[in-house]
């Protein structure tokens, strides 16, 4: 792995995410990898904030690239396919464009193309990430293993049939958002009592880390946690009542459903 070249075809805010996650965890030297972004003071942030090349065009990015990175949004994904397809045969092109299906780029590539689907998050910045590989039908084991090692080296990376893709971009992919959701909300909450948002904010994220934590490397069901925190006729318990009488779950099986149906409505 530490010998690939990589080409990132978007320098946004996944992209970057990405290549500093890698640079981060010395998963790759800097100089290994190409950015492509059109926006100069972008490339020019970029190259000063990770030390890793920067270039307006994909062409020139893939030249010499092992594995070539499609870190651009659903909705142009195949303009930028269209315009890449003649340089990119032979390569293991990895695109993180949700709800686009390895079939669908297949059909834009050569033949020898090796086409393997990612859903990352953006927890990758700070080597905490959570990726979903799914390999297309040309890409070989030793294809999928080097896209997973790469992802892994930003937090942690399953390897799944591509069909489960949907449901685990509206996990993991759209999942900070939810808990960024939940952490301002709480900090909402604390600051109506009386604290300072900063303090309140500080407890919500260290209880939300703090838990994960312990989800993790426990092993406990979530339900014993919840029993465990719930002193009978205590504050938690009637915290929690009220929780299940708003349906709060019920409104993030919703919102997965949700980001699910779109997901699939991205991928035509």
């Amino acid at each position: 792995m530490r010998d690939t070249r990589l080409a990132v075809i978007g320098g946004g805010r996944m992209g970057e995410a990405i290549v500093a996650g890698l640079v981060r965890a010395r998963a790759l030297e800097p100089g290994a990898i190409k950015v492509a972004e059109p926006d100069a003071p972008r490339r020019e942030a970029l190259a000063a904030n990770h030390g890793v090349v920067c270039v307006p065009d994909g062409a020139s990015a893939v030249i010499d690239a092992d594995v070539v990175l499609l870190a651009v949004k659903p909705q142009v994904i195949e303009g930028v396919v269209s315009e890449l397809a003649s340089a990119l045969g032979g390569r293991v092109v990895v695109s993180i464009a949700a709800g686009i299906s390895c079939a669908r780029l297949e059909a834009a590539l050569p033949d020898d193309a090796r086409v393997i689907r990612v859903m990352p998050n953006t927890p990758a910045l700070v080597g905490e990430g959570m990726a979903l590989v799914s390999a297309g039908t040309g890409a070989g084991p030793d294809d999928v293993e080097l896209v997973r090692a790469l992802f892994d080296a930003l937090g942690r990376a399953l390897v799944v049939d591509e069909r489960y893709q949907d449901a685990g971009t509206a996990i993991s992919g759209s999942g900070p958002a939810y808990f960024a959701l939940v952490v301002d909300a709480l900090a909402c909450g604390g600051v109506a009592q009386g604290l300072v948002r900063e303090t309140a904010e500080a407890l919500a994220i260290q209880t939300m880390l703090g838990t994960a934590r312990m989800l993790q490397e426990t092993g406990v069901h979530p339900e014993a946690l919840i029993d465990g925190v719930s002193s009978p006729g205590g504050t938690t318990i009637a915290a929690v009542e009220r929780l299940e009488a708003r349906g709060v779950r019920a409104a993030f099986a919703e919102a997965v459903d949700a980001a699910v149906a779109r997901s699939r409505e991205l991928g035509g």
